[in-house]
């Protein structure tokens, strides 16, 4: 039985270890995870309320169009609803955007770097070659990314604030760039941390300036809805047409619409996260300081230290219970951040090891 050689290449991808498989290898009761940037707060309970409501209707499919959770979307972010697309996860839709637009083993998808990992993942799986441009600091590097563009390019991937590294583009230069890029070429603005940035919304006014600009993003970090699986986009009409048309039916599942209509409705709740989320990369960069550790300036709801032998270290700290993530980046560790209770844990582990 033969398999397409584009996936031949590939691994499956591995997400953080979940905390029920750390305590059965090691006999571990207290395990504490950092690895997968959720929200340490879990959901509000607006949302528990929404899904024990919603339990009821399991029976049924959900709504396919997803019409209240894209009227909620709509309102909150003053665009029409025909404009958005709902993917099961933000992930969803970043593999929907190149089946959509990547026609030919010949086209090509830019991202850069130290980027984050679904990128090159759906860019060898539907056959595409990938065009990867070097960081610059760990971060994007707008001006290679655009020297790298030519004739065959199709899509280009910008994360902002960008998974693994944290670090963040202005918008000054992502605009001047998009300004530059042809209207041809599709561009991808994921922002699924956007939440955590202290910014007005202006990405959404863009739009109207550039019709190949597709923005992406999730409820499943600031918001806790990471288990539910549920993300959007914001572009063109003409484009959510396009991938609307390929998306799986009832790809949104009928919980999962519900739990991110309440999500949207409790502004304490996304307060107080961002808060929590301000409050532990302080705390984790003073940690790292005072063990006299690198680290990279994180946006986002994570941070990427600097050590020594990082996957022995990573194993020692697995030994003591603490779940963090190795990265492609040698010898640095991502941590997401936790409870004010968890990283002191981790930081009091983390002295004891190195």
């Amino acid at each position: 039985m033969s398999v397409c050689e584009s996936i031949l290449s590939l691994t499956p991808y591995q997400g953080g270890r979940p905390i029920s498989e750390i305590q059965r290898e090691y006999g571990l009761s207290n395990v504490i995870k950092l690895a997968s940037n959720e929200n340490p707060l879990g959901v509000s309970k607006k949302v528990q309320e929404a899904i024990k409501s919603a339990i009821t209707q399991i029976g049924r499919y959900p709504d396919g169009n997803g019409y209240y959770l894209k009227d909620a979307l709509a309102k909150k972010l003053s665009v029409s609803a025909k404009s958005i697309t709902l993917g099961n996860g933000s992930n969803d839709i970043l593999e929907l955007i190149p089946r959509a637009y990547v026609c030919s083993k010949d086209d090509e998808v830019i991202f850069s770097q130290y980027a984050f990992v679904v990128y090159p993942l759906v860019t060898k799986a539907i056959g595409a070659k990938a065009i990867v441009t070097p960081a610059n600091d760990f971060g994007h590097d707008l001006n290679a990314m655009y020297e790298a563009i030519t004739d065959k390019t199709k899509v280009i991937f910008i994360a902002n604030p960008n998974n693994p590294t944290g670090t963040l583009l202005s918008n000054e230069e992502i605009y001047n760039f998009l300004k530059k890029v042809s209207n041809e070429i599709i561009v991808v603005l994921d922002q699924a941390y956007i939440e955590y940035l202290d910014v007005e919304d202006v990405y959404i006014d863009w739009l109207k300036d550039f019709p190949n600009l597709v923005i992406t993003r999730s409820f499943s970090k600031a918001y806790g809805l990471a288990g539910l699986r549920v993300g959007y986009s914001i572009s063109s009409e003409e484009i959510a047409d396009y991938l609307n048309r390929i998306r799986q039916p009832f790809n949104v599942n009928l919980i999962a619409q519900e739990a991110a209509i309440a999500a949207l409705s409790d502004a304490d709740f996304l307060a107080e996260s961002v808060k929590v989320n301000s409050d532990g990369l302080l705390q984790l960069e003073e940690g790292f300081r005072s063990l006299g550790l690198k680290f990279i300036k994180s946006h986002a709801n994570f941070i990427s230290v600097k050590v020594s032998n990082s996957m022995e270290l990573n194993q020692k700290l697995l030994e003591k219970g603490i779940i963090v993530r190795p990265v492609e980046m040698k010898d640095y560790l991502r941590i997401s951040v936790g409870t004010y209770a968890e990283n002191a844990k981790f930081l009091e582990v983390l002295k004891e090891i190195i």
